[in-house]
């Protein structure tokens, strides 16, 4: 079978090259113009000192050439402040850009992993990597460009004192290991506390993450301050790895402050003997002072360098999220004369080494409405992201209208079946966007009638703008969230409906009405609900009762009533055995 991913690669198309190297592949242009701009700087920084030595010969000589002389200085010195310019403003895109290009690979690259990668990373930890992983990652082409030029000044320099005279070169070369040793270790010893320290930036933004997801819990419980002590308690951590990371780099900056002018005094003194002696001008020792600070420049190289390590581990934190291979699809197609018959096959799913579901055989069919309950962690939700294919078992088979779901065309499957969630994403623009969000955009009368259908057309049409109105200015309750969710689902025509739990703020008239309009005949088309409430379970064709991950009993409600432990699920008087009453039970998810 030929399988495609949802970008339309071939094969699990992971990133396969280092996400670094793509990075500077990616800004080739840019980092070939920063790197050009960036040498010819460095090319005029080093023939500014034996210009201006040049010129200080010529004045101390009284020679009419040294008016143009000096003029010639004042031009390299311009064109060294234009160079320096247009190197920010280059680096500075070129940084944005790439950073724009990682981020837009690796979104389209979660988006096609699925909710697989929100259950690897957590959201927080996705975000960190996505948002500021990213930014780091992406700084590397500009950073490896101006490493380049940076490495070129010391050695240009080295090359401008054995020009000027050889000892000059012979001395500096002397203490120059120590200086190559120096950045070694700060390579060394940067790169595992820069991992340490993001480690923890990921783990402070997932719990971030979670606290402003469940703002309205913590105020409730008035545990504002205990929940604060839970987010920040990587903080020490991060703290200790910052310190630690700036002790390294300040260790590296204080050997090479104490080796560098060593060096400088050492070819300056030399350069002052030899000028004693009558073998160097005023002029040239004026370059020597000049060239052996350059040489010995290791501060812009520590610098350099540090930047280039700290986005190279966010490229290894992006180059993780990368690792986890996408949803890869198929090429077929479902039988045009399909009602929506599911099949589960010995479905597991494991989580932590526990199964959640364990060799779940169930069947759908076509055009029935089948209700699942049982207690909380029973794993109905994750049946229900098993049955539309938000998740793929460990083991087992899924299949619509006799056709395994791994082998359907994405845009085949997601027509084929579609979800309602307990608290749905209110996505899109307006209202109507939102109700029309999907793989096909259904007409605005169609928008309106599913409106109906999930009882939001009252509401939405007292809004401010109608089905206009931003959903950022719409106030909504949770119910009414939860029905334009419901819209949203209604506004298609599928082979399978999932609704999780997705009528569970409702009240208890609008949930009956609701009910109503899902099981009134249709002409094709099958239901699979997320059931906590007894009248939805007992208005279903069919319950399965899940119990620990497996299927322990399936049957009509009014048989399975009969048992006191089924009905303990509800925890509702036997009066409303028939579907009448609507107390909620105990199952959560």
């Amino acid at each position: 079978m030929t399988t495609l991913t949802e970008g339309g690669a071939r094969g699990p198309a992971a990133v396969s090259v280092p996400l670094l190297r793509s990075t500077v592949r990616y800004s080739g242009p840019r980092c070939t113009a920063l790197a050009f701009v960036s040498m010819v700087s460095t090319g005029a920084n080093l023939l500014l000192p034996i210009a201006l030595g040049g010129a200080l010969d010529l004045l101390l000589a009284g020679d009419p050439d040294a008016t143009r002389r000096v003029l010639w200085c004042a031009a390299l010195i311009l064109v060294v402040a234009v160079l320096d310019a247009v190197e920010t403003v280059l680096g500075g895109t070129t940084n944005a850009r790439a950073t724009a290009w990682l981020r837009h690979r690796m979104i389209r690259h979660v988006l096609a992993v699925g909710p697989r990668a929100v259950t690897r990373f957590g959201p927080g930890d996705l975000v960190a990597r996505l948002v500021g992983n990213a930014a780091q990652a992406g700084t590397a082409p500009a950073t490896a460009a101006a490493l380049l030029a940076a490495l070129a000044g010391p050695l240009g320099a080295v090359v401008a004192l054995a020009l000027i005279d050889p000892r000059l070169v012979a001395v500096f070369l002397i203490g120059a290991p120590l200086l190559a040793l120096v950045l070694r270790a700060l390579a060394r010893d940067s790169s595992d506390c820069v991992t340490r320290y993001q480690r923890a930036q990921g783990r402070i933004a997932g719990g971030l993450a979670e606290a402003v997801a469940g703002h309205r819990t913590i105020a409730a419980a008035g545990t504002a301050d205990r929940t604060v002590s839970r987010v920040l308690r990587p903080l020490p951590e991060l703290s200790r790895e910052g310190h630690r990371m700036w002790h390294v780099q300040g260790r590296a900056a204080a050997r090479a402050a104490t080796v560098a002018p060593l060096l400088q005094l050492s070819v300056v003194a030399t350069a002052g003997v030899l000028l004693t002696r009558q073998q160097l001008s005023v002029g040239e020792l004026l370059a020597v002072s000049r060239y052996a600070v350059l040489a010995a420049g290791v501060g812009v190289l520590v610098g350099q360098l540090s930047g280039l390590v700290r986005a190279r581990t966010a490229a290894q934190r992006l180059d993780e999220l990368g690792s986890e291979p996408p949803t890869v699809y198929g090429d077929r197609a479902l039988p045009p004369s399909g009602a929506g018959r599911l099949e589960l096959r010995s479905v597991t799913v494991r989580r932590g080494g526990r199964a959640v579901l364990d060799r779940v055989d169930l069947v759908v069919p076509g055009g029935a409405t089948v209700a699942v309950v049982g207690r909380s962690g029973a794993g109905k939700s994750l049946l229900a992201a098993v049955a539309g294919r938000l998740v793929d078992p460990d083991e087992g088979e899924v299949r619509l209208d006799g056709v395994p779901l791994p082998e359907l065309d994405r845009r085949e499957l997601r027509r084929a079946i579609v979800h309602a969630f307990e608290r749905p994403a209110l996505l899109g623009e307006s209202v109507e966007d939102t109700i029309a969000f999907g793989v096909v955009r259904p007409s605005p009368a169609r928008v309106r009638e599913a409106a109906r259908a999930a009882h939001a057309d009252g509401f939405v049409r007292r809004l401010p703008e109608g089905y206009a109105t931003a959903c950022a200015d719409a106030p909504l309750s949770g119910g009414e969230a939860q029905r334009l969710g419901l819209a949203r689902a209604f506004a298609r025509d599928s082979r399978l409906l999932v609704l999780d739990d997705a009528l569970s703020s409702l009240d208890t008239l609008t949930e009956h009405d609701i009910t109503d309009a899902l099981l009134r005949p249709t002409t094709g088309g099958s239901r699979l609900l997320i059931a906590h409430r007894v009248t939805t379970a007992a208005r279903a064709d069919t319950v399965v009762w899940l119990e620990r991950g497996s299927v322990r009993a399936v049957g009509p409600h009014t048989e399975l009533w009969r048992s006191a432990e089924y009905r303990e699920l509800f925890g509702t008087p036997e009066t409303v055995a028939t579907g009448q009453g609507d107390t909620r039970g105990g199952g959560g998810r």
